[in-house]
């Protein structure tokens, strides 16, 4: 096998590996949000960014996004599509985190839980780790060789 085509494969490797990653974060992040909704209202609330007719539609529908995003970029199913809504998740994200941060508020994110296990993460940390998966996204969508195990593939949309 020549240089370049390893490297090829390597990087359709590294590119499976991080829609895991993504996908397995969201799917996970959602799974509290969806089964107790007036929680998350609440940590949207918290965030004083959003007005208060939004809250309860942004607390049903958002772990929704977040689940059917991270399993299609799991399974495949037009994963660059999955990542840019996922990028545009974790960019929301990261403008309500940075701004609350500007505001020296120390909050729970909502994330993954709700602050109840007495584990908590400072704004600082929840914004260098969406922009890590931000990162992961970009890749994601940026990527232009073959997809390994892809179930419907949106390159076949180019050329």
């Amino acid at each position: 096998m020549k240089l370049k085509n390893k490297i090829i494969l390597a990087k359709s490797w590294i590119e499976l590996i991080l829609r895991y990653i993504l996908g397995i974060t969201f799917v996970y992040a959602s799974f509290h949000k969806i089964i107790a909704p007036a929680e998350f209202a609440k940590i949207i609330y918290g965030y004083n960014l959003f007005p208060d007719w939004s809250i309860n539609f942004l607390a049903i529908t958002v772990p929704f996004f977040e689940l059917f995003s991270g399993i299609a970029i799991i399974v495949g199913v037009y994963p660059r599509s999955a990542a840019a809504i996922i990028n545009l998740m974790l960019f929301a994200f990261i403008v309500a985190i940075s701004i609350n941060l500007m505001r020296g508020q120390e909050f729970d994110c909502g994330c993954f839980s709700y602050g109840d296990d007495g584990h908590s993460s400072s704004a600082a940390q929840l914004l260098i780790r969406d922009i890590i998966l931000f990162s992961f996204g970009s890749y994601v969508i940026f990527f232009q060789q073959k997809r390994k195990y892809c179930i419907l593939n949106d390159n076949a949309f180019r050329n």
